[in-house]
């Protein structure tokens, strides 16, 4: 499936792509594809390519002096895609302890849901989740598959200090936070696994395009976990 993409001018050397603005799967595995022969086809100058739900932005390593003459080039590209290849992806199965000490917003969205804590937790837990990109903060996933049961917009007042693996939802979507930051996402819990490290390689062990399902941990086996991780003991191995 093919769709009829935007080109722009973004700034004198960057061009963005959009796509029908929606979040769907379809279109994300058109981008990511996309993605993959932009980034094979330039790869000697070393562009940047970025994606998000319904876009590309391709950040060049020098001036474009002719944006037209580079939408054709990259019209004729994307004429190349092969529409029946599917993204290879990986699942990742992420424990999270919904204990009450972790889900500081859970017992408010539970009253603004009309839902037990438990019918929450349920819900959540037993989802599949597309990662669509990451954002906002380096390893901060953006994942689609979120009951509708559980759609509930932003807090009116962020928190300034939402802990490291929080797991949040906020409006159509769910997610971690990777690192210590203010939020305005509905806290309902936390995960001791790491998702983002500037020593690694790659920093994110999790891409666009892969599966995510959380798993609901006790708090003595998150406890577990979280030492094994501190002491570098601890790697979280994708389902096949």
């Amino acid at each position: 499936m093919s769709y009829n993409l935007q080109y722009f001018q973004y700034n004198e050397r960057s061009i963005l792509i959009e796509w029908p603005s929606a979040i769907d799967e379809n279109i994300l595995n058109d981008i990511l594809k996309f993605k993959h022969l932009i980034e094979i086809r330039y790869i000697k100058q070393k562009v940047e390519v970025i994606s998000s739900y319904s876009s590309l932005l391709i950040i060049y390593a020098s001036t474009i002096d002719k944006f037209n003459d580079t939408f054709l080039s990259l019209e004729e590209l994307y004429a190349t895609i092969n529409s029946t290849e599917t993204i290879k992806s990986q699942l990742w199965e992420i424990p999270v302890c919904y204990d009450h000490e972790f889900a500081t917003d859970l017992d408010d969205f539970s009253k603004q849901k009309s839902l037990s804590k438990t019918q929450i937790i349920e819900l959540h837990s037993s989802a599949l989740y597309t990662v669509y990109f990451t954002g906002f903060l380096p390893g901060f996933l953006y994942l689609g598959g979120l009951d509708e049961k559980l759609f509930l917009g932003r807090k009116n007042t962020p928190s300034l200090d939402v802990k490291k693996g929080s797991v949040a939802i906020g409006g159509k979507q769910t997610g971690i936070y990777p690192e210590y930051s203010p939020g305005g996402w509905h806290v309902i819990g936390n995960t001791p696994i790491s998702l983002f490290s500037p020593k690694a390689n790659p920093p994110c062990f999790i891409n666009a395009g892969d599966k995510v399902k959380f798993i609901p941990v006790d708090r003595s086996e998150y406890n577990k976990i979280k030492q094994a991780v501190e002491a570098l003991d601890y790697k979280l191995v994708p389902k096949v």
